[in-house]
């Protein structure tokens, strides 16, 4: 393939990746607006689900996650706190960190948030050939693989895979290193989880 051929190809396939990624998040954004209203961002979405899907994390967990600040990570907390979707409760090991876990209210938003999601892609998904989605999977992974290898800075990206309930961590398998967010679960400043009913 010429240079100029294979650019093309390059150009229009992430184009294409784009419009998609657009297109998919406007939807979720249209999910989560008719199950929460106002009240919830799509970031805020995103940190009760890591809690949900993770555990127990704290501030500075959730700003590895979304690659912000531990202030603006505190700010997005705090409102989850006020609107009583996440519970802040004192460090069972460390007193001066506090520990979040998911409230009642937000669980609920997140069983609705799934439920009217799973039904949307259900009604768009149904008449597609199932071989050619898991082809086309199979292909993002590893044209993500291929990207993530090639960048300079692989360890610093998170790809949230967790959120997309993905058991895999790509960047992991790409790079061969962890991405932020794990590097700071990780880390020996980072209190450890003691384990429910110990």
């Amino acid at each position: 393939m010429e240079p100029s051929e294979a650019q093309e190809l390059a150009n229009d396939l992430i184009g294409s990746a784009h419009v998609l990624v657009a297109a998919v998040l406007g939807m979720k954004n249209a999910v989560l607006a008719e199950t929460a209203g106002k009240r919830l961002s799509f970031s805020q979405l995103k940190v009760l689900k890591l809690v949900d899907l993770a555990g127990p994390q704290q501030v500075g967990d959730v700003a590895a996650f979304l690659g912000v600040s531990d202030a603006a990570a505190s700010k997005t907390v705090d409102r989850l706190v006020r609107q009583k979707c996440l519970r802040r409760s004192v460090g069972q090991r460390d007193r001066r960190r506090s520990e979040l876990s998911l409230a009642a209210a937000g669980r609920k938003v997140l069983e609705q948030y799934d439920t009217s999601k799973d039904r949307t892609f259900a009604a768009i998904f149904r008449e597609l050939d199932r071989d050619e989605i898991r082809r086309t999977t199979a292909f993002l992974e590893a044209l993500t693989r291929e990207v993530v290898n090639r960048s300079t800075n692989a360890e610093e990206i998170c790809l949230q895979c967790g959120i997309y309930l993905r058991k895999r961590c790509l960047v992991r398998e790409a790079a061969r290193a962890d991405c932020q967010y794990q590097k700071r679960r990780k880390s020996p400043d980072r209190v450890p989880q003691v384990p429910a009913g110990t």
